[in-house]
């Protein structure tokens, strides 16, 4: 049997082969450099998934703000509607007052109509009884016209009540109805965001909770630098200080738990000043001072739409309420875009 030997490549096929080896062993080392160009890391998705947790707690908050004006709303119309009910009340029951009282002289009227006054004196048991009546008559009939003047200038401003009672109870029904539509929104949110944060490996979802929870809640009373503080100021200042620790809960303004424009009011409202429920109102409840001035007690809110709010302590630092799953707390005073500093 004759034997077949593979040749060896020769002129340009020597070359082809050769340089085919070369590039068949760049691409090897290549790609065992950078395996990761196509795919992303663990890393990459976990840092992707808390950019997501944390923007869905952003969009949460500003929903939640919408939620409180809303509710806050809701509770200013159900004040109306209650006071424009009882001068409804009030108003109907002084109608049927001057419905009584007009009834009675026109019965009165009817009943002494019927007899000449000449007849009626002769058989009269009591003649200056009579007489006396008879005048009270005249000056009632005179007056007549004036009460059913009156009567309908009632009648028309029952009617007007009433009419902007129906109004209120009509504005009243859609407050109600955009509090439960930001309330759903607000859920959504927040359930959306707790699936992200189940679906990290537990290291990393520890990793993130410990992240929210950086220690600051354990800062001195008085961090080092900060300006004394007394007055209404002095006692927001001790009434925040003394929420630390407790939970973020949205649309909650204490004592139990809180959001973070429902730990502002609550805490000026144990000094006895009443500031708005939300934090853009709160943006707008005094004075405002560059940060450069800012005092304990300040206001500070952040973003460009104020939908955020913390308490300014001093020493660079505030008290607020996060998000969920993140106590009430210290945090820098830049945490974020900070919109304006309010002196209440």
């Amino acid at each position: 049997m004759g034997s077949h030997r593979r040749q060896a490549p020769s002129g340009f096929d020597r070359g082809a082969y050769v340089a085919l080896s070369v590039l068949s062993a760049a691409a090897a080392v290549l790609g065992a450099a950078v395996p990761a160009g196509a795919a992303p890391t663990d890393d990459t998705r976990t840092a992707d998934t808390r950019a997501r947790v944390d923007r869905l707690h952003t969009e949460a908050e500003q929903a939640t703000e919408a939620y409180n004006k809303a509710d806050e709303r809701t509770d200013a119309l159900r004040g109306e509607v209650r006071r424009a009910q009882d001068r409804i009340a009030r108003g109907q029951q002084r109608v049927n007052e001057m419905r009584d009282a007009l009834g009675a002289v026109a019965g009165a009227q009817y009943r002494s109509g019927g007899l000449d006054p000449s007849v009626a004196l002769l058989f009269s048991d009591d003649p200056d009884d009579y007489l006396d009546k008879a005048s009270a008559l005249d000056r009632i009939g005179a007056q007549q016209a004036g009460q059913l003047h009156a009567l309908q200038g009632a009648l028309r401003e029952l009617a007007q009540e009433r009419a902007e009672t129906a109004g209120k109870l009509a504005d009243l029904e859609e407050s109600r109805q955009a509090v439960a539509a930001h309330k759903r929104t607000v859920e959504k949110k927040l359930a959306r965001a707790r699936t992200l944060l189940n679906a990290l490996p537990d290291a990393d979802r520890d990793a993130y909770d410990r992240a929210s929870r950086t220690g600051r809640a354990d800062l001195p009373d008085d961090p080092a630098g900060a300006a004394p503080v007394s007055g209404r100021a002095g006692a927001a200042v001790a009434a925040a200080r003394s929420a630390l620790g407790k939970p973020y809960i949205w649309g909650a303004n204490g004592p139990s738990g809180f959001d973070c424009s429902g730990l502002t009011q609550w805490s000026y409202a144990q000094a006895g000043v009443a500031i708005p429920r939300t934090s853009q109102g709160q943006r707008h409840a005094g004075r405002q001072v560059p940060l450069s001035q800012a005092r304990p007690g300040d206001l500070v809110t952040y973003r460009a739409d104020a939908s955020h709010v913390g308490m300014y302590m001093g020493n660079g630092q505030v008290i607020h309420a996060p998000y969920p799953g993140a106590p009430v707390r210290y945090d820098p005073v830049g945490m974020m875009p900070i919109a304006s500093v309010t002196r209440v």
